[in-house]
């Protein structure tokens, strides 16, 4: 692939990307993304084994 063929795909890509996103209801990633490391770390906090040390946290 020469370098115009990847600018050309780089440039469809995000001309698509655009109209999606302009045009339908695309979820917000960044936020599922955090949503999805809160619950990880709620589920690790109180199910996960206890710590032998003794420490806290």
């Amino acid at each position: 692939m020469g370098i115009s063929e990847d600018v050309l795909l780089f440039t469809m890509g995000t001309a698509y990307g655009v109209y999606v996103a302009q045009n339908y209801n695309v979820p917000n990633i960044k936020k599922l993304t955090n949503t999805g490391l809160v619950i990880a770390k709620h589920i690790e906090e109180n199910y996960g084994k206890p710590n032998n040390k003794g420490d806290v946290n």
